[in-house]
């Protein structure tokens, strides 16, 4: 099947669930307080308003979703998993990182460093939308001589809010993505690669949240150069320590399907944020490979701006 077809039939399936949910709350009752956020702050199903911050609304429900610039940034780092809310209609918000990554398989060793590793997302036309930019530049170093460095191939992509949390149903976001055939020689695909990221998560308390994703890329193996596909699945768990401290733990795995050489890659990771004020985040982590075929340990730290 046709990545196009994939992509088609997700999207599909999406809007379908959508408009298919039925509301988690019963006639004339509430859900607990901890799961409720309906914004409103005057009971269940009283019909209040709904604000634009997202495409769509669970049926029949009263929450409420989108950006809140009066609240802390929201970033897509330093996880794997992407943050489930946009940055906000005319909000500009920049993330930069390092990463350190190092892997040894038999008498083979090869490490890499990866900066800026910059995303710039960009709120337009409605606080449900974001335009995505991202660049990055790597230096690998394989030890039995071979030194390659250079600039990765442009990433674009929209993020769509999709919906609030309310409830048990979660806040979504939908993000379809594409890489651009400019980056140096030997980080250049010559190809546009298609993908798309569904990102889903709850609020369970007012200090630990937990998401997931589920995503779909186009790749080229690494030694045919054909192309196939990446399944990728994540979860993370995120608990706000202080006022400004925070940490998570997340697990990700990468899954080819029609590759040549390509195999499963399993990983582990947590790390730590520190909010120096409500528009700017520092971040450090590391995590490890759980199977022979994942890059054995990865170090990083980054920080966040919004504007």
């Amino acid at each position: 099947m046709k990545l196009y077809s994939v992509f088609a039939i997700a999207l599909v399936s999406v809007l379908s669930l959508l408009n298919s949910v039925t509301e988690c709350r019963a006639q004339g009752a509430c859900c607990p307080d901890e799961f409720c956020n309906d914004g409103c702050n005057d009971g269940c199903n009283d019909g209040c308003d709904f604000g634009p911050g997202t495409l769509f609304q669970w049926s029949r429900s009263n929450a409420e979703g989108g950006p809140d610039l009066s609240s802390p940034l929201v970033t897509d780092r330093p996880d794997f998993t992407e943050a489930t809310s946009t940055v906000g209609l005319g909000v500009t918000q920049i993330e930069l990182g390092y990463t350190y990554t190092y892997d040894r398989e038999g008498a083979t060793r090869s490490r890499s460093n990866s900066f800026p590793e910059t995303l710039i997302r960009h709120g337009i036309l409605q606080d449900w939308l974001e335009l995505r930019v991202a660049w990055n530049y790597q230096e690998v170093t394989d030890f039995a001589g071979g030194d390659v460095k250079g600039a990765d191939d442009l990433y674009l992509g929209f993020k769509i809010a999709l919906t609030p949390q309310d409830c048990f149903l979660p806040e979504m976001a939908l993000i379809p993505q594409v890489n651009v055939p400019t980056g140096s020689a030997g980080f250049n695909n010559h190809r546009v690669l298609l993908g798309a990221n569904w990102v889903y998560g709850w609020e369970l308390t007012d200090s630990v949240s937990t998401a997931g994703s589920s995503q779909f890329n186009q790749r080229l193996d690494g030694v045919s150069g054909d192309e196939y596909v990446e399944f990728a699945q994540s979860w993370t768990v995120a608990v706000g320590l202080t006022d400004q401290w925070g940490c998570y733990c997340e697990w990700f795995a990468l899954f080819p399907s029609g590759a040549d050489t390509e195999l499963p890659q399993h990983y582990l990771n947590g790390g730590f944020t520190y909010l120096v004020n409500n528009d700017l985040q520092l971040d450090v982590r590391a995590g490890y490979g759980l199977n022979s075929n994942a890059d054995d340990l990865f170090l990083g730290t980054g920080l966040s701006l919004r504007f």
